[in-house]
């Protein structure tokens, strides 16, 4: 270890006179290195110890023995280094170098060639001050013994220890007061010292919202989750910490700034101005070795007449020099009482020092127990001086839950019951640390779990009290971790939003430097913590995030979009065009538009209007990405190609205007449009073979391009948004029980179906009937029939689908009528008459599906009769035709659409 002094170093001797304390054995030297915060005392200490053959240190908390046992097996190896407190015991078998709580240190140092005691001025301190008092009196080392503490110790250890050198360590760095600060406009690691667990949390929820969050470090915490939460600031996850005055006690922290919240606290008697040498201990945290630091208040804090909250001239003088009122008393109590009974236990415990500069400690909480118990009636069954001594053991449990005298006498009464019958048995204190083996509650919960198996941890600790011992204290040690992580977890989920943190530190820089990451499922992350997501090329901010997040992480998102946009626009065009799809007239990646798709009438090139958010990539990348959609979405328009064929002939005046206005009829219908709208009564014959050879059919009740009804060009119609008609995807030949006619198809009674397969139907059925107009033209004339008849085979519509009865619909609609065979009359025998078909053109009234109302008079007188042709094609029910009506059972479909003449439909 490097040696750490400053050339300024004073050293004096103090002159020898009457030393109360104890000789020892040795004559080792005894120095006192006295001095503000951060100047170095304990890594002096440190380094000296290494330097013996063996040493022991003592602190005051059981934290930073932590931290110098931690330095010390880095230095001289994990077997040569203890650690010993009230609950835990890592004690080598080879160890030489112990560090200590002082509570669990050797009183007489141990016989060690070297012994250091922390913190020697909490001595000063009512209610372990005792404890302090009694090591620096005694704890000697062979070699070497240190006293570190502050320089209001000096007038004490010249009375208490005459033979000490007393070496004074001037400060590292200069501590400057720097007035009061908004709590939102704290500087980077700055710590915020409150005196309540409200007034923390408060400070903690309010740092979360301006800044992230901050630590949390308070005296009620385990020293398990001290040290997490400290760590979480010194590895910089958050730029704050909340704290008690517990920061003061020796925590070594890379902090700037120290603000005060509150200059006073209650003291376990009355609240009280913190006196000028304690703010120090305090604000000294701030600037570590050669770094200034600098404290000051927080605004709005105050007192209730209403008084800003503000440092004295005279105390803001005190801390910056370092000049504070010497201490005059230590508290002293007898450490080695008599054991003859619990009354003269009591007596020498009370007992008043004789030293001018000692005084005695106020009752502690081990006093106190044992003056409430010793009235109680099992106190006069305590005798002997093993049965006293015992019960002073048991009495002097830490009141780690802090739940004052009388409960915690009650857990002392308990625990004696027990221990003055021999061993507490494995199975009970088993079963007491599984009770406290739960992570589940909220802070509070966990806090008080932990004070509880602390006290089950010191319980183990003791050699003589549980039966299994080193398993039990295993035991105990491993649930406090668990619950100590639970803890941890809790505080930083309440109090530290990592994202915020991350953000807040990464803002300040380039965009090309903010580390934001792009996960595989689309979020966007700032070291693992989601600031968003990326669907397509939109940033979504994150829902979860409060309103006062929401812009940082909008900015944060936006500073690095370009670069991240750019790369998923070079991966869409090389790897992604498969995900890409249409969908309301526009390209559509991930649920997001990309482009809007606008098509010309002349269905030509189409145009791409990018969405907004694209236009956040840069210039060259837009280009590069509009290119690439453009031509991807060409090749998707290739089933159109028959349509944009029927569109260039349109535009080429070569095709005759007749011509080019179906063309244009038919393209606004996209593909199919009835006769009755197509307008064949302007088009000449002579122009039908040109439209046929561009794949337009003229069909019995529709004129179509085929190529057009396939389910490719209809889906990409109907994405587009050029037909709104409902879509068939798979176009199937037969659709049953549709509300809404699809594009391409027909009523057929209760079915519908696809009119090219319509058409098919049709042809057959009037290539039926021109057979029977051949043979009847081949016929004498007066054998000839008016209408002739022939058969149907509906084989061909029943394979394809349609229904017997539907299909009979069908033809109606083209002008074909059922007549149904007479019956066999009642008794005859033989085969039944055969049905036929009969044809006639559809009226322009029945094509237009409205019923009509004509007038007749006969020869003979007779009245005109009134003759309705019915919308549906159902046959008529005047008197002439009501036993006809039993054989027309044929009426059209839903829709008209027959043709003018049977020279016509056969010319097709």
């Amino acid at each position: 270890m490097p040696p750490l002094h400053k050339p300024d170093t004073v050293i004096r001797v103090i002159p020898s006179s009457s030393d109360i304390s104890r000789p020892v054995a040795g004559t080792g030297r005894v120095r006192a290195v006295l001095g503000p915060t951060n100047t170095g005392k304990t890594h002096l200490a440190i380094e000296r110890m290494c330097a013996h053959s063996s040493g022991m240190m003592g602190f005051p908390l059981r934290l930073l023995a932590r931290e110098v046992y931690d330095r010390l097996r880095a230095i001289k190896g994990d077997n040569q280094v203890a650690l010993i407190t009230g609950e835990q015991r890592i004690e080598p078998p080879d160890a030489r170098y112990f560090c200590c709580t002082a509570e669990a240190m050797d009183r007489l140092g141990g016989g060690h060639a070297f012994v250091a005691l922390d913190e020697a001025q909490i001595g000063a301190d009512p209610e372990r001050g005792h404890i302090f008092t009694d090591r620096l009196l005694h704890a000697r080392g062979r070699e070497e013994t240190m006293i570190l503490g502050s320089a209001t110790l000096e007038p004490l250890v010249r009375a208490l220890i005459p033979r000490a050198e007393l070496i004074e360590r001037p400060r590292f760095s200069t501590l400057t007061h720097s007035g009061s600060t908004k709590l939102s406009r704290l500087p980077p690691r700055s710590a915020v010292v409150a005196f309540s667990v409200e007034q923390v949390y408060a400070m903690a929820e309010a740092l979360r919202r301006f800044r992230g969050g901050a630590a949390v470090v308070m005296g009620a915490l385990s020293p398990e989750t001290r040290n997490k939460q400290v760590e979480l600031f010194q590895n910089g996850e958050v730029d704050y910490i909340v704290a008690t005055d517990a920061i003061g006690m020796g925590l070594n922290l890379d902090l700037n700034h120290v603000a005060f919240a509150a200059l006073s606290k209650f003291d376990g008697n009355r609240k009280r101005r913190l006196s000028p040498a304690e703010m120090a201990q305090i604000a000294g945290r701030a600037g570590r070795h050669q770094r200034d630091g600098s404290f000051g208040t927080l605004t709005g804090g105050g007192t209730r007449s209403g008084a800003p909250l503000e440092f004295t001239d005279e105390e803001i003088f005190a801390i910056e020099e370092h000049k504070f009122a010497p201490l005059t008393k230590l508290h002293w109590r007898e450490a080695e009482p008599r054991f003859d009974t619990l009354k003269v236990l009591i007596g020498d415990l009370e007992h008043r020092p004789r030293h001018d500069v000692l005084k005695a400690a106020p009752p502690a909480i081990d006093l106190a127990v044992l003056k409430r118990l010793v009235s109680e009636p099992f106190a006069d069954t305590i005798r002997g001086a093993g049965a006293v001594r015992r019960f002073w053991e048991a009495c002097s449990l830490p009141d780690f839950r802090q739940v004052g005298v009388d409960p915690h006498a009650r857990f002392v009464v308990r625990l004696w019951e027990d221990l003055q019958g021999g061993y507490l048995g494995a199975d009970f204190v088993a079963a007491r640390i599984a009770e406290l083996d739960r992570t589940s509650g909220d802070i509070d919960t966990l806090q008080g779990r932990i004070a509880a198996i602390r006290s089950w941890a010191y319980i183990c600790q003791r050699p003589d009290w549980v039966l299994a011992r080193d398993e039990m204290a295993a035991r105990a040690r491993g649930v406090e971790a668990k619950l100590s992580d639970a803890l941890h977890a809790r505080l930083t989920e309440r109090f530290v939003n990592r994202r915020t943190t991350l953000l807040m530190k990464s803002l300040g820089q380039n965009a090309g430097a903010l580390p934001v990451t792009l996960e595989a499922d689309g979020r966007m992350s700032v070291e693992g913590e989601t600031i968003g997501r990326l669907d397509g090329f939109r940033f979504a901010v994150d829902p979860d995030a409060t309103l006062a997040d929401r812009k940082m992480l909008l900015a944060a998102g936006e500073k690095a979009l370009p670069d991240i946009l750019s790369q998923r626009a070079d991966w869409l065009l090389e790897e992604g065009l498969g995900e890409l799809e249409i969908t309301n007239g526009a390209i559509r990646w991930e649920g997001r538009s990309l482009a809007e798709i606008a098509m010309p009438e002349d269905l030509g090139a189409p145009r791409l209007a990018l969405a907004r958010e694209i236009s956040l990539l840069p210039e060259g990348p837009r280009r590069r990405l509009q290119a690439g959609l453009s031509a991807w979405l060409e090749g998707q328009l290739e089933p159109l190609s028959p349509l944009r064929t029927l569109a260039e002939a349109a535009r080429n005046p070569d095709a005759g205007s007749q011509a080019r206005a179906l063309l244009i009829t038919l393209i606004d219908a996209r593909g199919v449009v009835s006769r009755e709208k197509a307008g064949l009564e302007h088009l000449p014959k002579e122009m039908r073979p040109f439209l046929r050879k561009l794949g337009v059919t003229f069909g019995a009740l529709d004129i179509f391009a085929a190529a057009l009804l396939k389910p490719a060009p209809r889906r990409m119609l109907h994405a587009l948004g050029l037909d709104t008609r409902p879509l068939e995807p798979a176009m199937l030949p037969v659709l049953s029980g549709s509300t809404r006619l699809p594009a391409g198809y027909r009523p057929a009674g209760s079915q519908a179906i696809r009119v090219d397969l319509a058409e098919k139907i049709l042809r057959a059925a009037f290539e039926s009937r021109a057979k029977a107009v051949q043979a009847q033209d081949a016929l004498p004339k007066e054998r000839k029939a008016r209408t002739p008849r022939f058969r149907i085979d509906l084989a061909l519509a029943i394979s394809i689908g349609l229904e017997a009865e539907n299909a009979g619909r069908l033809l109606g609609s083209a002008g074909f009528r059922l007549q149904r065979g007479r019956s066999l009359a009642d008794g005859a025998a033989g085969p039944p008459a055969p049905d036929f078909w009969t044809w006639r053109p559809r009226r322009a009234e029945e094509r237009r599906g409205r019923g009509h109302t004509r007038a007749t008079s006969k020869a003979g007188g007779r009245k005109g009769r009134k003759k309705t042709e019915p919308k549906t094609g159902n046959a008529r029910k005047g008197p002439q035709t009501r036993q006809r009506s039993k054989r027309d059972e044929t009426g059209p479909a839903r829709a008209g659409g027959a043709f003018h003449a049977l020279a016509d439909l056969l010319g097709k």
